[in-house]
């Protein structure tokens, strides 16, 4: 059974066929064994975000282990993830449109029980070791950016590494650009690094008390949850390196947009396999 709807993983896997670099084989006799298709790696990959788990535990007769991490490491040398992540946001930008005027960042600590890079002490799991993301989302809550850190690490300090993910939006950005952040950024740093940035801000003071319903910073708490509750390798990182735990934020960023693309879309828009009922 998929562990995603087929009107997802479908336009997710097109472009992120199209995002391969096409292999050179030198050897003048080809490959001795053949390659594992491209598409059963990329869905036992899908799989492993969705259900978390080990290699070993979705590794079968079609492809191993060992195939699985090297053909994901191939992947992420070659920048496919972080490009899907950005050709989906591309797509949703030309058909329906991301709302940058409000933009919202929090953290977000989660398990990391192996360690590894950005990893250290949860300050909420009795020291044991986790992993925080610095998450910003766009107004309707589309995940655009994000920092990763040890779960030690305050999140005023992660503000201007996760703003400066914006950079893939290049010249495309509004004039005036407000940022909604709760207390825990309630200080004269991060109120003079927005200046810095030419943001204006809404912050909630210290010591106060506001419903995240009064406010539009509910948006990153439910993409929050979306990672969490929806991807499971998101929810605890067995990933001991960077770059791997940034290639698995980048494709369930890629399958939110693309959920969301459809959803819009299909209200919007006309095409041939559209679907009778809305996903």
């Amino acid at each position: 059974m998929p562990v995603l709807p087929s009107s997802i993983t479908g336009p997710l896997w097109e472009q992120f066929y199209a995002l391969i670099p096409r292999r050179q084989v030198a050897h003048p006799l080809g490959c001795h064994r053949p390659r594992v298709p491209d598409r059963i790696v990329f869905d036992k990959l899908l799989a492993r975000l969705v259900l978390g788990g080990t290699y070993q535990q979705h590794a079968d007769h079609q492809v191993s282990a060992t195939t699985l991490r090297s053909r994901r490491d191939e992947w992420i040398a070659a920048g496919v993830f972080q490009a899907l992540h950005q050709a989906a946001l591309g797509a949703y930008v030309q058909a329906i449109g991301l709302d940058l005027d409000d933009l919202a960042v929090d953290g977000c600590i989660v398990k990391a029980p192996g360690g590894g890079e950005n990893t250290g002490p949860s300050p909420v799991d009795r020291g044991k070791s986790g992993t925080k993301r610095s998450l910003l989302v766009e107004g309707g809550g589309l995940p655009i950016g994000c920092a990763l850190a040890g779960a030690n690490r305050h999140d005023s300090p992660l503000l201007r590494p996760t703003l400066e993910t914006l950079g893939r939006f290049g010249l495309h950005l509004p004039d005036r650009i407000t940022v909604h952040l709760d207390s825990g950024y309630d200080s004269r740093v991060t109120r003079n690094l927005l200046t810095e940035l030419g943001c204006g801000w809404r912050i909630t003071p210290k010591g106060a008390f506001l419903p995240i319903n009064h406010t539009r910073r509910w948006v990153v708490e439910r993409t929050n949850s979306w990672h969490t509750r929806g991807f499971k390798s998101l929810a605890i990182v067995t990933d001991r390196r960077a770059v791997v735990q940034a290639a698995w934020v980048a494709l369930a960023g890629a399958v939110i947009v693309i959920r969301r693309l459809i959803r819009k879309a299909w209200t919007a828009y006309r095409w041939d396999t559209r679907t009778a009922r809305r996903p």
